[in-house]
């Protein structure tokens, strides 16, 4: 092995744009492996921009995000690299089953779910709802009414986060549940035609335990600048 390689972080040994190198993606909540692929230097530098699984498909000859036409995705949580840096180990954090026979894995010999049975997050059920309201658009239906008026969705936001408010100065438990639910509902009509997912959101909040080193890095004497008050890391 290159002794310089080992002193610093393993990187893939990509000699060529078409060097494949084979790719363990395994779950990050319980480590089953999910499935074998492939890794080329374009599908890994996708995969660390967008932090989605990206692979090579070679039956295809090209890239392949995971769940591009399924829904299936999987949030890419952490990759090594071998120590000659010819395989990649793939940790994710899928949204459905990894293997397209309906199967949660690739080595998986149980019955497939049914496309129609796979669990999914209510979060996410809405988010259906919501995309076919936003493309039939029913008559009669608020979330259309909704999707249709811009002004109107902003408001409700408004609206909603005051009933939480209220509920929550009452001491009224029930209330603020009820609320909320009303609240994050209205926010998923909202971001819909900006094209945002609630699993963008779910990360957004998993990057809030990540310490935030920039506020900490000390001044030039080592202390806070004058009239700046120090403030901790989200946790």
């Amino acid at each position: 092995m290159n002794r310089r390689r080992a002193a610093g972080a393993r990187r893939p040994a990509f000699r060529t744009p078409e060097t494949l190198l084979p790719t363990v993606v395994q779950d990050a909540a319980d480590g089953t492996v999910l499935g074998v692929a492939y890794s080329n230097r374009a599908s890994w530098r996708a995969l660390q921009r967008t932090r989605e699984l990206v692979l090579y498909s070679r039956s295809r000859q090209a890239l392949w995000r995971k769940g591009a036409t399924s829904g299936n995705t999987a949030r890419v949580v952490s990759v090594a690299v071998d120590c000659d840096g010819d395989a990649l180990l793939v940790r994710v954090a899928p949204r459905g089953p990894y293997c397209h026979t309906g199967r949660r894995s690739c080595f998986d010999e149980t019955e497939p779910v049914p496309a129609d049975r796979v669990p999914a997050s209510v979060f996410q059920e809405l988010e259906v709802l919501i995309a076919r309201r936003q493309e039939r658009a029913p008559r009669g239906s608020y979330t259309a009414e909704l999707l249709r008026d811009d002004e109107r969705r902003w408001k409700k936001i408004g609206e909603e986060a005051t009933e939480v408010v209220v509920a929550a100065a009452r001491s009224d438990r029930a209330g603020v549940i009820r609320e909320s639910r009303d609240l994050l509902y209205h926010l998923l009509v909202l971001y819909a035609p900006l094209g945002i997912r609630w699993a963008e959101v779910e990360d957004a909040l998993r990057s809030r335990r990540r310490p935030d080193r920039s506020r900490r890095r000390p001044t030039a004497r080592g202390g806070p600048r004058p009239g700046v008050r120090a403030r901790s890391s989200p946790r």
